[in-house]
Order: C-alpha cells, then sequence, then structure tokens
C-alpha cells in the first residue's frame, strides 16, 4: 500500500535525518511507529503525505509518487498533525465545507462517533478546549473513510476516558481496506491496539514486527531479585520491588507485550534483539 525505499531527507543546514530509509506499510493494520524525542516521527509522517520533500528516494501510496499530490490521492490519505488549527467554524460548517474533498465522507458514521466522544455541537471550534478538539479531528478523519489515517500524538490531550473510547473506536472502525500509522511517545494509551510495531533509531528503521512474532520471541517477566532458572535475559530494568526482564520466550512465561519495555530494550540492545528474532 505504501513503500519507502531509499529515502533520505535532512532540513535546510542540516545533516541527514534519514538516510536510505525503507519501510512497507501494508494494508489493513495499526502501525506504532515510536523513537526519541527528534528521531524524525512528525517528519516521517509528513514525508509520507507529500508535505515535505525527501533528497533521494521513492515513496509510493498504491503505485502512485506521493510528492505529486495528486487528486485521487490526496481525497484517499488523512493527517492529523501533533498541532493543529481549526477555523472559527461551528462544527456543521466544517464538515459542509470540508467533507466534500473525500468521497467516501460518512455523515452517519460521523454523527455516532461526536455523539461517542461527547463533542460539544453548536459552539466555534477554535472556542473547543484542546480535548474536544482533537476529538472532533479524530471523529472527522475517521469519517473520512480514507484508505490511509496518519496520526501524530493523537491521545495528547485526551482524559482517560477518551483515551478508551479513542481506543474503542480505532479497533471498531480498523478494517482489511484502511490503514492507521499512527506516532506516540504515549505508548501505554495504545497497547492491544497497535500491530505491527515500528522503531526509528538514527535516521533507519531497526525494528518492524508483529506483536505475534514479539510474542513468539519474546517474554516480559516481572521478578523480585534476578532471573528464574533457565530464564535466558536480553534486557533488564528496575523497577519497584524487583527487575523487569525482556528474555527469550518462554512458555513458562506468558505474558503481554509490554511496548516501554521492549522499546528501551531496542535502543539499549539493538544488536541482540535483532539476533533473537532471527533465531
Amino acid at each position: 500500500m505504501l513503500t519507502i525505499k531509499n529515502l533520505d531527507f535532512a532540513y535546510p543546514k542540516s545533516s541527514l535525518l534519514f538516510d536510505k530509509l525503507d519501510l512497507d506499510i501494508a494494508k489493513g493494520s495499526i502501525y506504532g511507529l515510536l523513537g526519541k524525542n527528534g528521531a524524525g516521527k512528525s517528519t516521517l509522517l509528513k514525508l509520507m503525505c507529500g508535505l515535505l520533500y525527501t533528497q533521494k528516494g521513492e515513496l509510493e501510496i498504491n503505485g502512485q509518487d506521493v510528492f505529486k499530490r495528486t487528486p485521487d490521492m490526496l481525497q484517499d490519505i488523512y493527517l492529523i498533525p501533533e498541532e493543529f488549527y481549526l477555523p472559527e467554524f461551528t462544527l456543521e460548517a466544517y464538515v459542509s465545507n470540508l467533507a466534500p474533498f473525500y468521497p467516501k465522507f460518512d455523515h452517519e458514521l460521523f454523527k455516532e462517533l461526536i455523539t461517542e466522544f461527547e463533542v460539544t455541537r453548536g459552539k466555534n471550534l477554535s472556542k473547543l478546549s484542546h480535548g474536544q478538539k482533537k476529538k472532533f479531528i479524530v471523529a472527522f478523519s475517521i469519517a473520512t473513510n480514507c484508505s490511509i489515517v496518519f496520526m501524530d500524538e493523537p491521545t495528547n490531550g485526551l482524559d482517560i476516558p477518551s483515551k478508551s473510547k479513542f481506543r474503542k473506536i480505532i479497533a471498531s472502525t480498523a478494517n482489511d481496506d484502511r490503514t492507521f500509522v499512527i506516532s506516540t511517545h504515549q505508548v501505554r494509551d495504545l497497547e492491544n491496539l497497535i500491530d505491527p510495531l515500528v522503531i526509528i533509531e538514527n535516521g533507519k528503521i531497526v525494528f518492524n514486527e508483529s506483536i505475534a512474532n514479539i510474542e513468539a520471541k519474546f517474554s516480559f517477566i516481572k521478578v523480585h531479585n534476578k532471573a528464574p532458572e533457565g530464564v535466558n535475559v536480553i534486557y533488564s530494568e528496575p523497577i519497584f520491588g524487583g527487575n523487569y526482564l525482556l528474555a527469550e520466550h518462554n512458555d513458562a512465561y506468558e505474558s503481554p507485550v509490554d511496548f516501554e519495555l521492549l522499546f528501551n530494550a531496542v535502543l539499549a540492545k539493538q544488536n541482540d534483539i535483532v539476533k533473537h528474532l532471527k533465531n
């Protein structure tokens, strides 16, 4: 669906941010894009939408050159940036003016999402709280029915109940014909939703794995003292009352994938992680 080949990118008067970056985004998945501050997550989303231009490399969506930004492509992708502006429109006026740009826009679904998110109606969008604005733009993006939706830190500004509703809405509207690419620091907000997980470091994709493969290769184990006998530890972090271990998969220790521990392990022990994935 989306293919990046041999991509180089740098901002003016800066060193390369991406160096020969390759990535394939398949249809029908919810990709999680993780990386340290400054790793280039937001930049990569903008490149994927053709809002920035690469110095070298190819970027295609469904076989179309992203940087040509053809009408056919633009009406089938949607980006929610981390920082966004809403005009002095009412909710109804915004939809009336902008929904026609998206031929598959579902007005009934939009109404359902607005109700689910409890977004205030009849008020100038620019006057809404940040959380209300975020819920509105998330609802609008999903209602477009675009084949691919890019979201940069979508849970920032949402309270705990709204984060739960966000997960529910994304899970219920995801299907085999559409893809979500979500960049986030709030990994706890998106556990049990993201699959696969992509990590950027030093201008390259250093990790790109499905949750099923992660579960098949690794175990996540909390211990009070040392590792249990027979457990091959790859990475360890101190936690209150003991240690949190990333270990080779062990049938005796079945546990959910912990994105935060895995992310830290990939950055600290990248070669060891790659080796175990290949075994």
